[in-house]
């Protein structure tokens, strides 16, 4: 196994480097398979540079980050996101494969090169066909010289928490999207990892205070964190500074962040299990064999025992509504744009399970959306031109948007926006339904860009239209973002133009001033035949002509439901099996009969 601890303990070194004076940082990463074993089975994984776990990326507010990638992978493509980030004048840098850019093809290389204005605890990973589970995920830590908590802590550690697969994304991706499983059931996780292993220790010195960056990196599955006998206080969620909450247990979701303060006990006789167990309420069915927990522990003493984590009645975990941002920034309370985003699973005509919103399940465009609006000049303002299966909205400059999730599913999603931190305004309890507009507002609410909806429950979330680019809304389950839980958010397109500019494209509008799409991100396009101009169809004569884009399969006939679509799967199987046994029968005679004929010559 991978320890993990050095690199954690690490970084604070590396961040009182960092904090000297503004820099470039740059990454040469060469993405390519490597062989582990986190929790004991082997499996090939994506790792950089012949390692796994991957490296953190770590820099300073101030600093320019450059990333050079090398796909070696030799048989996908892919793409890096830096999650959380908001690409503030770079939305040509966000990574998901489709919308802000074409995908890193096989032997080929890519640069990300971007700016940091922000603070805090994020990560990246593969925003490419559901990639990221097979190991392309890892921290991504900005410090910051001026943190309000900066003189209450002695060290940081980071502390990722994530599920793992034995089998390989492509495979179960085709398993899930498939006729043969219409409920939509998420294949679920063999095991858990803390640090990308399952036998972490960290050191700990009597009476020193220290800040967890915890970052829950997982494809599926939400954890349940504690320390034992040990308080966490909160200051930190998803890169915004918080005011210090005191939590015995924390929730994070898949893509979220924490920043806690762990003050060591004055004495060392003794060491402390830090346990993450995974919320099984998201598996359709819990498989006998696994183990929903992974234990790490505080180490004061090396010659003392491990502890054995002791048993808890129920999870209570720390309800993070109730989080004030540090800076106290105000509810937005005059909208101006308010919308609904319905979200529900069903069948199409395949028999596949999709996700939906609005009655909609989200297909990739023939162009990437950023280029589609950076090649369409006035006509960029036009949410028709982007197609109706990108399920596009388009916001005007510096208007607060409204978004009403109402989320008409017996399960719980974590939803995430590329481009903002959103102000989460209203969390209804479970099985509320859908928002009437009941409730009543907190003064400073909550901001972060991950937020959890409770089954059958909704939320209100509330940002400003501030950052011109292409930004997903999307479900953070990446088997939910493989079968269509996204939206796209056209922001200010126009501006957008005066930001960037696709040189390479006639369609574009000339615009010196503006940063040009970089060489290597149209040559992952042009290697893969993949247009850079024109409407979600490709059409470059006609914008509002899309008879060639990419569609989902058809509607079912009315009717259908999954459980016809299972009993007529089963009923199928069942066919074969019995024509089978049937065939088997009637061989098993033949052979039957020339043998007494072979014994009667």
């Amino acid at each position: 196994m991978v320890s993990t601890t050095a690199i954690s303990l690490l970084l604070p070194l590396l961040f009182l480097v960092s904090t000297a004076i503004a820099k470039t940082v740059t990454y040469d990463f060469n993405v390519g398979w490597v062989t582990a074993q986190p929790d004991g089975f082997s499996r090939p994984t994506i790792g950089i540079n012949g390692q796994w776990p991957i490296p953190p990326i770590t820099a300073a507010v101030g600093d320019k980050v450059v990333v050079h990638v090398q796909n070696n992978l030799g048989n996908q493509s892919t793409s890096l996101h830096f999650h959380g980030l908001y690409q503030n004048g770079t939305a040509h840098m966000d990574g998901p494969v489709g919308v802000s850019q074409c995908s890193i093809p096989i032997g080929g290389s890519f640069v990300y090169e971007f700016q940091i204005d922000q603070p805090g605890t994020y990560w990246y990973h593969s925003h490419d066909s559901g990639q990221y589970p097979d190991g392309l995920r890892g921290p991504l830590i900005i410090s910051d010289p001026d943190s309000p908590y900066k003189d209450q802590y002695d060290e940081e550690i980071v502390l990722t928490l994530s599920d793992w697969y034995h089998d390989q994304m492509p495979g179960l991706l085709s398993r899930f999207i498939s006729y043969a499983n219409p409920t939509g059931a998420e294949p679920v996780p063999d095991s858990a990892l803390m640090n990308e292993t399952q036998d972490l220790k960290i050191n700990v010195e009597p009476g020193k205070t220290y800040m967890f960056r915890i970052i829950n990196i997982a494809a599926f599955a939400a954890q349940y964190l504690w320390f034992e006998d040990h308080t966490m206080r909160i200051v930190e969620v998803d890169g915004i500074y918080t005011e210090e909450a005191e939590a015995d247990m924390i929730y994070l979701t898949a893509a979220q962040r924490y920043s806690v303060l762990v003050t060591a006990k004055n004495e060392s006789s003794a060491n402390f299990a830090i346990i993450g167990s995974m919320d099984q309420d998201l598996f359709d069915a819990v498989p006998e064999n696994l183990n929903p927990n992974v234990t790490g522990w505080l180490v004061y003493d090396k010659a003392a025992p491990l502890p054995t984590p002791a048993f808890i009645e129920s999870f209570e975990p720390f309800d993070d509504f109730t989080l004030v941002p540090y800076d106290r920034e105000p509810i937005f309370d005059n909208v101006d744009y308010s919308f609904n985003l319905d979200v529900k699973m069903d069948n199409l005509g395949d028999g596949a399970n999709y996700a939906f919103f609005n009655d909609l399940t989200y297909v990739r465009p023939k162009v990437p959306t950023l280029y589609s609006a950076l090649t369409s000049g006035n006509m960029a303002t036009d949410a028709a031109i982007y197609g109706e299966n990108t399920i596009p909205f388009i916001l005007e400059k510096n208007k607060v948007v409204e978004i009403v999730l109402n989320n008409m599913d017996p399960g719980k999603h974590p939803f995430h926006l590329h481009g903002h931190a959103f102000q989460t305004v209203v969390r209804s309890a479970e099985e509320t339904g859908v928002y009437v507009n009941n409730e009543t507002f907190p003064e400073f609410p909550m901001r972060r860009d991950t937020v959890m909806v409770r089954p059958n429950g909704n939320v209100v979330l509330r940002f400003r239209a501030d950052n011109p680019g292409i930004w997903l809304f999307h479900c953070h389950i990446e088997w939910h973002v493989a079968s269509g839980l996204m939206a796209t958010m056209v922001e200010a397109p126009l501006e957008l133009q005066q930001q960037l500019s696709l040189a390479q494209s006639p369609y574009a509008s000339p615009n010196a001033s503006a940063l040009a799409i970089p060489t290597s991100h149209i040559q992952a396009c042009t290697k893969q035949n993949i247009p850079i101009a024109g409407n979600a169809a490709g059409n470059t004569e006609d914008l509002l002509n899309l008879e060639a884009e990419n569609v989902p399969p058809a509607r079912l006939p009315a009717g259908f439901e999954a459980k016809g679509i299972a009993a007529l799967v089963f009923s199928v199987v069942a066919a074969f099996a019995g024509m089978a046994v049937i065939g088997w029968y009637g061989m098993l005679e033949v052979q039957q009969g020339k043998k007494v004929g072979a014994g009667n010559n």
